[in-house]
């Protein structure tokens, strides 16, 4: 089957690039243009034409890339009209009738770049990522990982376990040869080596992760303290509705934001206190889940009414800076317990401290992101076949140690098989849908 999608952005544009791939491209660009095929990878200006009549629809460059030196291993090619909708619309129609075209799905041009062999799981994940990001963190991390870096890291380690596992195996096929004291020694030091070296891998505060989806901060705290003002002042605009009425917000408002290249993503959370409203009880119910999920919990209090007993110590505990708003009413110090809290004093009326909270809201993004070691997992996919690896890993060196070798060579195997799902080594089908899913149709 061959698919045809529109690679460049929806709308008005000045130039519009549909792709084709498959058995049936280069009859497409013939049945076009009543022309042979151009040179391989030179842009050739063509008239495209409809294929019953020769009405003329635009005229525009045609790049030939035949397979399998092309971005998907097909034979391939891209026609760069005019970005009129019209225009776009009237090329995909005159494509659907040629035999055996049919519209792409998300993402299919770069999963069957993985099913040919041109690209890896994690270098197909990190195109969407570069394709999807919005600061140039995001880019870079994107970038790291299309290098290979760390394709080339779980490739490693898998090789080592493949390595070990035929060592276990050749005991198993001839349990009448001793495998030598050395070997054994070998194979538990090194098994122990490749498990340490995961969690190594492991412990990296989920960095990768945070720096792809976004560093959640979650704004909590009592009814009318300021939450949604304090949101609408960082946001710079009107996201939440303000009023002087307990209990406004029910729900949870997100704004992403941009700090300092830091993708972050604001919540806005409903106001913490008993209600006999049960809209409002399962909006406080979200505040409290939010607040868990958080990488940092902004924590708005009042400073006319300051009771940081029950959930509100509970919050600050980890995590957290207490924002104190309202100071300009303020007639007093601040009690003395709450000044060992990390805190600022702000008035959202007068805008007095704003600057303050948010440089302390950037030492927290920056000491977040300081990791000594490379990052090597961006996304929940990846660290849970490395936590799968290390357990097995942990009950092969059980097993190894009581000379029990069919049943940890089972384990080697399924720690093996973790490590190659990460990069595509093995039979991964029933993953491949969710992952190239998150692409935009044309990629």
């Amino acid at each position: 089957m061959t698919i045809y999608a529109l690679s460049t952005g929806p709308g008005v544009s000045g130039v519009a690039i549909v792709r084709i791939s498959g058995p049936e491209a280069s009859e497409v660009i013939k049945s076009l243009t009543k022309r042979d095929i151009p040179k391989p990878r030179v842009a050739t200006l063509r008239k495209i034409n409809n294929i019953n009549t020769s009405e003329l629809i635009d005229e525009g460059i045609i790049i030939w890339f035949p397979g399998p030196q092309s971005y998907t291993g097909e034979d391939m090619a891209e026609i760069h009209i005019h970005g009129g909708k019209a225009v776009i619309l009237a090329l995909q129609n005159e494509i659907s009738k040629v035999k055996n075209c049919r519209l792409a799905d998300p993402g299919e041009f770069t999963k069957i770049a993985f099913q040919n062999g041109k690209i890896n799981l994690l270098k197909a994940e990190s195109i969407a990522d570069l394709i999807s990001s919005e600061t140039e963190i995001q880019r870079l991390q994107a970038i790291k990982i299309m290098k290979g870096k760390s394709s080339e890291k779980f490739n490693k380690l898998r090789e080592k376990l493949l390595k070990l596992l035929s060592f276990v195996e050749a005991k198993i096929d001839f349990p009448e040869e001793e495998l030598p004291e050395e070997n054994l020694k070998k194979i538990k030091q090194d098994s122990s080596n490749v498990l340490n070296e995961i969690q190594k891998i492991l412990n990296d505060q989920k960095v990768g992760e945070i720096i792809r989806e976004g560093f959640k901060i979650a704004i909590v705290g009592p009814t009318n303290a300021g939450k949604s003002s304090l949101l609408n002042n960082l946001s710079n605009r009107e996201v939440a509705i303000v009023s002087e009425i307990a209990g406004t917000t029910r729900d949870v408002i997100e704004t992403h934001l941009n700090i300092d290249g830091y993708s972050v993503i604001v919540s806005d959370t409903a106001g913490i206190r008993d209600s006999k409203d049960e809209i409002e009880k399962k909006g406080v119910k979200l505040s409290l889940k939010k607040a868990e999920n958080a990488d940092l919990k902004l924590v708005v209090v009042d400073a006319k009414n300051i009771d940081l007993s029950g959930f509100l110590n509970d919050l600050l505990k980890k995590d957290a800076i207490l924002v104190v708003n309202k100071s300009d009413l303020l007639k007093e110090k601040l009690d003395t317990k709450i000044l060992k809290f990390n805190h600022v004093l702000i008035s959202l009326k007068d805008n007095l401290n704003i600057d303050v909270l948010i440089s302390k809201i950037k030492n927290n993004l920056k000491k977040k992101f300081i990791v000594e070691e490379d990052i090597l997992i961006t996304r929940e996919r990846h660290r849970q076949h490395l936590i799968q690896c290390c357990d097995h890993l942990k009950n092969f060196l059980d097993k190894n140690d009581k000379k029990d070798f069919d049943k940890g060579a089972e384990d080697l195997r399924l720690a093996t098989r973790h490590l190659g799902m990460i990069v595509g080594k093995v039979d991964v089908e029933e993953i491949l849908g969710s992952i190239f899913n998150d692409f935009c149709i044309g990629k």
